[in-house]
């Protein structure tokens, strides 16, 4: 995805919004590139979810009282306007935890109900577990097959493997936007078109791309989309499917209980409205509304500003881990228009290690398999240690990371 050039974040007035960045680790300014696992969460968020609880907070949907019906309000509000950041229908905009609770659900209820012995599902090796193991479970249970395309030495989808699987009998594409390991923004508009031409539906895991850029549902055409809260400078514990509404229609419940229901009887029940079916139980509505204090506030900031500071600070970074030396990098250059996820390895050091002095100098990056081990297999490695950066991070960051891997490598005597 290409986005068109955007003002500058003035990135110190933003750093004030985010309490837990004025802290320190180990004597030092903390230096936090761990934004793919998760996000900090800026004021405007924590005041707007402790606002709720402390004025509004009731259960949804069956009350009549005034508490209720403001909750209900807000609740079906934050629908309206989460879906409204995606671009949206807001009929087909399902409250999850996460968006792995989301990829299962199309995988429970459409993979494993709706497709056929013998239908072919298309996977990438680049996917985050949440985009996998869902899949294996519906092929096994309904009889599926499952292909995946394989990526090249940078990073990026090997088109062979996209010419030879989007053809019959493949009938669902499940794959990320944005790999949370390689920083790879994959073609899923162009993905899309192919695999509706040959009557496939495509499912996306766009957990890190929906916090990053701006992203479409109606122009990428997808038929599910799915990302979490937790990651978009939001609250953990909510995120949203979003699917085509007719889709929706013919899917069977994922989960059973209350609010989910239309008609109970002893004999059998019916189904309640989408997307309301697929939400059963009590919903975290504090989450909903800090959820849309978040979409709020990045779109205050600019979507596509916050994509080109975050190239600019990974094409930095990429220089900086060149200067450091003995690093490899798994993933696309700085040539290519990509995320903020940098992947590496320094010498022969583990990740682990690597990690864990980075955290003694105050810099915060994640270590191990990412999740994603088919892709660790494909470079050959173990794990690697993995720094991502986000609206909130500097220059300044970046070089600190490069000082602190000096110190890896005195200390292992790289």
């Amino acid at each position: 995805m290409t986005v068109t050039s955007a003002p500058a974040l003035d990135v110190e007035r933003l750093r004030r919004d985010f309490p837990v960045l004025q802290r320190t680790l180990h004597g030092r300014p903390l230096v936090y590139l761990d934004s793919a696992a998760t996000s900090q969460k800026p004021l405007a968020v924590l005041d707007a979810m402790e606002r709720y609880y402390h004025t509004s907070n009731a259960n949804v949907h069956r009350g009549v009282h005034t508490l209720g019906n403001e909750a209900t309000d807000a609740f079906e509000a934050g629908r309206v306007r989460v879906a409204e950041f995606i671009d949206g229908d807001p009929s087909g905009l399902v409250f999850v935890r996460n968006a792995t609770e989301g990829l299962n659900l199309v995988a429970s209820s459409y993979g494993r109900e709706l497709l056929r012995p013998g239908d072919r599902i298309v996977l990438t090796v680049m996917e985050h577990h949440s985009n996998l193991v869902p899949w294996q479970l519906a092929a096994e249970r309904a009889g599926l097959e499952i292909a995946y395309i394989d990526v090249d030495d940078d990073g990026l989808l090997r088109q062979e493997d996209v010419d030879r699987f989007l053809q019959p009998p493949t009938k669902l594409v499940a794959m990320s936007h944005q790999s949370n390991v390689l920083g790879a923004i994959n073609d899923v508009a162009g993905i899309t078109r192919r695999a509706h031409e040959i009557g496939a539906v495509v499912c996306i895991d766009a957990a890190q791309s929906v916090p990053h850029m701006p992203v479409s549902v109606r122009e990428l055409d997808v038929d599910f989309l799915a990302f979490s809260g937790h990651k978009m400078c939001g609250p953990m514990g909510i995120g949203a499917l979003w699917a085509r509404p007719e889709l929706l229609e013919r899917m069977p419940p994922f989960l059973a209980g209350g609010s989910m229901i239309s008609r109970v009887s002893l004999e059998r029940t019916t189904w309640n409205t989408v997307p309301h079916k697929f939400e059963a139980g009590t919903p975290d509505v504090a989450s909903v509304v800090g959820l849309v204090a978040a979409c709020d506030y990045l779109d205050g900031v600019g979507l596509a500003a916050i994509h080109q500071h975050e190239l600019s600070l990974t094409r930095h970074m990429l220089d900086v881990l060149d200067e450091v030396g003995e690093v490899t990098v798994y993933g696309p250059t700085a040539d290519f228009d990509r995320g903020g996820a940098v992947s590496f390895n320094l010498a022969d050091v583990h990740a682990h290690d690597v990690g864990t002095i980075l955290d003694r100098e105050g810099v915060a990056v994640r270590a191990g398999h990412h999740c994603a081990q088919p892709l660790m297999r494909r470079f050959d490695v173990a794990a690697t240690a993995r720094a991502s950066v986000y609206l909130y991070n500097t220059h300044a960051e970046v070089d600190a990371l490069g000082a602190a891997l000096g110190e890896v490598r005195r200390v292992f005597r790289v």
